[in-house]
């Protein structure tokens, strides 16, 4: 028989290795998989063994299929009783490329009928479909006129081992970890006599690892094959080749070397190890709740092995998150793992700043596009990594805390920034959060210019994260590492994870949430402290009107200081979603206390002019914005003139109007607002945290002339 093994085509090569190994004749490599030729036994084998295979299907008729009609006369002629009892269930897969019928759903059905109408015929009764759980599958794939008929052996995807029923965040499908192992050369007990997964999840790596390298069969866990309800069944030659795999396994799994698992989420551990006990590897894998930098202090585990990772990417994770995971893997490839090899999954567009770039393979992980990296150990002799001597940063950090304690103290801030590119070494601000008697540390590193080596920068990284915990007394799992880059489009607001962690921080009278992780600032501008105070202390009994409003952390204030009305503009549903649990967290909201959905230079012109005048405004718009669901684009520097204006509009005579914009460089248009009072406010708006050469805002205070 000739058979079909689907697989991305990147993983061609490594299913034609795995199906020689298995006894397949003559494995070609196409664009879907992997097109095979042996008997009944090697299909059975196949369905057994692989590790990277999706499906093993059994090709039975090339038809026409130039319409629905050709597709149903062919598939009805077809001798479907050879492989279905009118007493069986079964149902048809479909897929579409460049072919004459592109509706797939329908496709399906007309094959359906078909075989349905041919036993109907022959005998007056007839099989019936069930999608979820059939005995049967038919798979039917259509391109141009043409349709390919075949049984799918497999029945479920040969993904579904049958260990893995607590998957965690973010899982990552078996064969593509098992391609990931295959692709760095595990198991190989003389290069990798060890292996550790530093951010193990669920445990689908350090399993599939041990499956490997104990010659335990894939398909030993699965509950049944789709080839056992076919008519030609051979049941004797399967329960040869299980006898056969089991006694492999149990040989195996006496010789299973060291297979380590980490993670710092209590809960994925114990789903990792109640997969590893239904894999049959209870007591035989090490889970360990541990975080990943804290492997740069540990020692290694062996003095040989491989590190195998599946970091979070930042899409359905935080980013945050991702880029500190890099960084720290990095850091143990050029320090305590220097001897070990590493085979990681990475998106595509990925810094990777280890020793070099390694082997790599592009892949595809769901929707998304990857690549497989290996990386051989650092050789013998290698010219160790730069030394970076973080003493300076750690004594600043010291003495910026100790310079800011008495104020901190005298203003009860609890969130504020100790350091912020002091050094030019070090270009990070470090921002501390207090929350419930826990302390948080922000990091934020500026990106560094392409002429700094990768190396270099990467030490200093490491460095400095390390340094923070010491000097700030905050717990290294409390410290939150970002890259801030040049921002355009909004690009600060965006979400960049979904951890979803909101922390509660108190700042004069208010109670703010804040988010360390999931997007680029945190939910609380810190270089506004003193606006929102002065907001607090001059609004009673005025109406408040807060554009862009972002979090509404200056409403509060507001309205905490006594204004009698508020309304909080802002674009996004997200942050106003925010902002409404900020104000219900001080017992504030409707009727006196509204959030408005929309672009605030639409407001103004549509919504504003029909309520009453405001006293006091707030309008802190971003430096640029192109987003979707605003008319046009927004750049505060050339479009500050006319926003204002229609704000001023809106003031009451004897009103304020405070505008703010953090665009470096911004110069007011003072002549584009004739008969307008503007003092600049910038200075006395800095606190001393932000009182640098550079300032973090611009500031000014306009009334009517």
């Amino acid at each position: 028989m000739r058979l079909f093994a689907p697989a991305p085509a990147a993983l061609g090569p490594l299913l034609v290795e795995e199906l020689e190994v298995l006894g397949a004749r003559r494995p070609r490599a196409g664009g879907a998989g992997v097109e095979f030729g042996g008997d009944l036994r090697t299909a059975y084998r196949v369905c057994l063994w692989s590790r990277l295979a999706s499906r093993v299907l059994m090709p039975l008729a090339r038809i026409p299929a130039a319409d629905g009609d050709a597709l149903y006369d062919a598939a009805r002629e077809l001798p479907w009783e050879q492989h279905l009892a009118p007493s069986s269930t079964f149902a048809v897969d479909c897929s579409v490329r460049d072919a004459r019928i592109t509706h797939s759903h329908f496709a399906a059905l007309r094959l359906k009928d078909a075989i349905v109408d041919r036993f109907r015929a022959r005998s007056g009764r007839r099989p019936d479909v069930d999608t979820r759980d059939p005995d049967i599958r038919i798979n039917l794939h259509l391109r141009g006129a043409q349709a390919r008929v075949a049984l799918d052996l497999s029945g479920d995807g040969l993904h579904r081992r049958g260990y893995r029923e607590d998957a965690g965040p973010a899982p990552l499908r078996e064969t593509l970890a098992a391609a990931l192992l295959r692709f760095a050369g595990w198991p190989d007990p003389q290069r990798w006599p060890a292996l550790l997964d530093p951010l193990c999840g669920a445990g689908t790596l350090p399993i599939e690892a041990a499956l490997l390298a104990a010659d335990v069969a894939p398909g030993l866990l699965r509950r049944r094959f789709g080839f056992e309800a076919w008519p030609q069944h051979d049941a004797t030659a399967w329960e040869t080749l299980l006898d056969e795999a089991r006694t492999r396994r149990e040989r195996g799994l006496a010789a299973l070397p060291p297979i380590l698992g980490s993670d710092r989420d209590a809960s994925v551990l114990r789903a990792a190890e109640l997969n590893a006990g239904r894999a049959g590897l209870a007591g035989r894998l090490r889970f360990e709740r541990r975080a990943l930098e804290d492997w740069q202090r540990a020692p290694a585990p062996h003095a040989r092995g491989l590190l195998v990772a599946n970091p979070p990417y930042g899409t359905r994770l935080a980013p945050g998150d991702a880029e500190s995971c890099r960084t720290a893997l990095a850091a143990l490839a050029r320090g305590p793992l220097a001897g070990w090899g590493m085979a990681l999954l990475l998106p595509e567009d990925a810094d990777w700043p280890a020793r070099d770039a390694g082997r790599c393979l592009a892949v595809p992980n769901g929707p998304l596009r990857c690549r497989f990296h290996a990386l051989d150990p650092a050789p013998h002799g290698a010219a160790p990594a730069p030394e970076v001597d973080d003493t300076a940063f750690g004594n600043r950090l010291v003495k910026n805390e100790r310079h800011l304690a008495r104020w901190r103290k005298r203003e009860g801030v609890t969130c504020y920034r100790v350091y912020d590119a002091d050094l030019p070494d070090f270009a990070f601000a470090v921002d501390v959060y207090e929350s419930g008697g826990e302390r948080w540390a922000h990091v934020q590193e500026y990106a560094p210019p392409p002429k700094v080596d990768p190396g270099l920068a990467l030490e200093r990284r490491q460095r400095a994260l390390a340094a923070i915990p010491p000097r700030l007394h905050v717990a290294p799992g409390h410290v939150v590492f970002k890259t801030r880059q040049r921002q355009r489009g909004g690009a600060r607001y965006q979400r960049r994870g979904t951890r979803g962690t909101l922390l509660e921080v108190r700042e004069g009278e208010a109670r703010l949430l804040v988010n360390l992780h999931d997007y680029l600032d945190t939910g609380l501008f810190l270089d506004h402290r003193p606006l929102r105070r002065w907001l607090y202390e001059n609004a009673r009994g005025l109406r408040f009107a807060n554009l862009f409003a972002y979090t509404a952390t200056a409403t509060v204030h507001a309205a905490l200081g006594g204004a009698r009305a508020s309304v909080s503009v802002d674009l996004s549903p997200v942050y106003l979603d925010w902002a409404r649990r900020n104000l219900e967290r001080n017992g504030l909201g409707p009727p006196a206390h509204t959030l408005v959905q929309a672009d605030c230079r639409a407001w103004l012109e549509d919504g504003a002019s029909a309520i009453e005048p405001f006293d006091l405004m707030l309008v802190d718009p971003p430096t640029f914005s192109n987003s979707k669901r605003m008319s046009g684009s927004f750049d505060v520097q050339r479009d500050h003139p006319a926003l204002l204006r229609a704000a001023l509009a809106r003031l009451a005579p004897q009103g304020t109007l405070v505008f703010s914009c953090n665009r470096r460089g911004f110069r007011l248009d003072r002549d584009a607002l004739p008969g307008v009072a503007i003092s600049d406010w910038t200075a006395a708006s800095l606190p001393p945290d932000f009182s640098r050469p550079r300032a973090a805002h611009r500031c000014f205070l306009l009334r009517h002339g």
